[in-house]
């Protein structure tokens, strides 16, 4: 993913407005905006459903060993008998828990979608307000107490300072050694080494992950490929035909309240508005 830098950002002299065509802004040097004077904005609500879908499919990937039953169909086919080996052994997900770190707009869907599999919910987000925990029925508990109880922990943060690496080996260490943990939402917030070391000595049962911390796509060498246990699908967790339609209506809108004078929708740095306003 290009960035945004500080040194780009000097170059803008007529530059006043700037929009992320997505979610994260993590590679965009949000300070040197600011200094700038130029708003920016961002895209938070139009692949909710989208990212929230591909972390269930990865969620039941994992716990139905996809790529497993897949090699014992070509296994079984050559021996000319099913042979069911490498895939056995099979747990159902209902009655087990699933943990959600970070629940805004992704995080609250996947809660809900998964209700319907009668899967006990194990919330984390220190941000939300005790109205909206009300209005999810939920209470919130520590990080560690998700990792620790969680059969599948799936994360639904941004990527920034606070939550670069917050998953760690520390923290996977936490994790029982039959769980899974899911990430469709920025690759550094799991520290991929850890993970990889995590997977390699199967002191966690697995991952799926559409989102890497090292390089987009991993580089052909990278350990990652090479784990059986690690399924893996190419950030496209954010992709459908209608998110493709309705990302660019939401950025024709705001492009358009720009010019008419209004405020823009989903102002990042609103130091910027605050500043012009003196």
């Amino acid at each position: 993913m290009a960035s945004l830098s500080s040194t780009v950002i000097q170059t803008l002299e007529k530059c006043q407005f700037i929009i992320r065509h997505g979610v994260g802004y993590d590679n965009v040097d949000m300070q040197a905006l600011t200094n700038k004077g130029i708003i920016f904005s961002n895209i938070p609500d139009y692949c909710i459903e989208e990212v929230a879908e591909q972390a269930i499919m990865l969620l039941f990937a994992c716990a139905r060993k996809f790529n497993f039953q897949q090699e014992a169909v070509r296994i079984s086919a050559s021996q000319g008998s099913w042979d069911y080996t490498k895939v056995f052994p099979l747990h159902c997900v209902s009655g087990k828990k699933l943990g959600i770190i970070g629940c805004g707009r992704i995080g609250s869907k996947v809660l809900e979608m998964m209700r319907a599999f009668n899967m006990e919910m194990l919330v984390c987000d220190p941000y939300l307000t005790s109205e909206r925990k009300a209005e999810l029925g939920i209470t919130t508990i520590p990080m560690d107490e998700v990792l620790q109880n969680a059969d599948f922990v799936t994360i639904h943060t941004p990527l920034n300072d606070e939550t670069r690496h917050l998953i760690d080996k520390p923290q996977l260490k936490l994790m029982k050694s039959t769980a899974f943990i899911i990430n469709t939402a920025r690759g550094g917030i799991v520290s991929e080494a850890a993970l990889i070391e995590a997977c390699e000595e199967k002191w966690l049962a697995g991952a799926g992950i559409d989102v890497f911390e090292a390089r987009e796509p991993p580089p052909a060498a990278s350990k990652l490929l090479k784990l059986k246990n690690v399924i893996m699908t190419p950030h496209l967790g954010w992709y459908s035909e209608e998110s493709k339609i309705k990302i660019r209506y939401k950025l024709i809108e705001n492009v358009q309240r720009f010019l008419r004078g209004e405020m823009p929708i989903n102002i990042i740095n609103s130091e910027v508005i605050h500043n012009l306003q003196k």
